[in-house]
């Protein structure tokens, strides 16, 4: 029975594809379902999706080329964050040094928890190098990983272990810290756990939603600018 679905899925170009958007569709439908914001839809279908590889040992390589089209709509997507960006043109104009001092706030608090962690458990450089860019988007965070000598599937997997937790807690821990204003908001969202993390944002209000899509560019270029200077300083 395994080796006929093995074979059925490798006879359809896109199983990958439908794959995802179902395994996606489901983690969705659970989440509204039982009204648990924890049940995050990514979280569940990548745990669904590495369940039914593993059972029917379908090597992750088939499963990344047939599913190839919806890492196309990455850039896309990131891309299109500056849309709700360019409606609130007016207030980044006039809180432009507040939102580079937030976010190179977020990337060095970023970096220097990963370092200090890195001194605290004696990591292997190879580890901690790929988990300094944790918290910017994939696209970036990858090649700033494998240039630092860092694994890069694995930085994959921290950047969006770190969005999950971003798009869980965000709204929980902005309460408990009584952060109110919306500027702030999304600047940390966005510094901190970047296009996950800004899909909660956007839920939050169309000034945290802008805000933390800006942030999402300016981190990842803070972080690729700074992660070699604190690479250097890693045991």
């Amino acid at each position: 029975m395994t080796a006929f679905l093995v074979e059925f899925l490798g006879s359809m170009s896109t199983w990958g594809v439908l794959l995802s958007i179902g395994a996606y569709g489901l983690g969705m439908f659970l989440q509204r379902r039982s009204g648990q914001q924890w049940l995050n839809p990514l979280l569940l279908g990548s745990i669904l999706i590495i369940v039914l590889l593993s059972a029917l040992r379908v090597p992750y390589p088939d499963f990344k080329s047939s599913a190839a089209p919806v890492s196309y709509l990455l850039l896309p997507a990131t891309v299109s964050l500056a849309i709700p960006l360019y409606e609130q043109w007016e207030l980044l104009k006039k809180n432009t040094a507040a939102i580079l001092i937030g976010c190179l706030s977020g990337v060095i608090a970023s970096l220097g928890s990963i370092a200090a962690m890195a001194w605290i458990l004696r990591m292997e450089r190879v580890h901690s190098a790929t988990l300094l860019p944790k918290s910017v988007t994939t696209a970036i965070g990858m090649d700033v990983a494998q240039t630092l000598g860092g694994m890069a599937p694995l930085a994959a997997a921290a950047i969006i272990l770190t969005g999950i937790a971003g798009n869980l807690i965000a709204e929980w821990l902005l309460n408990a810290l009584k952060i109110k204003e919306p500027l702030a908001k999304g600047i940390a969202i966005g510094a901190s756990s970047h296009a996950i993390g800004t899909a909660k944002a956007l839920e939050l209000g169309e000034v945290e939603g802008a805000m933390s899509g800006l942030a999402i560019a300016v981190a990842g270029v803070m972080t690729a600018v700074l992660a070699p200077i604190v690479a250097v300083l890693l045991p």
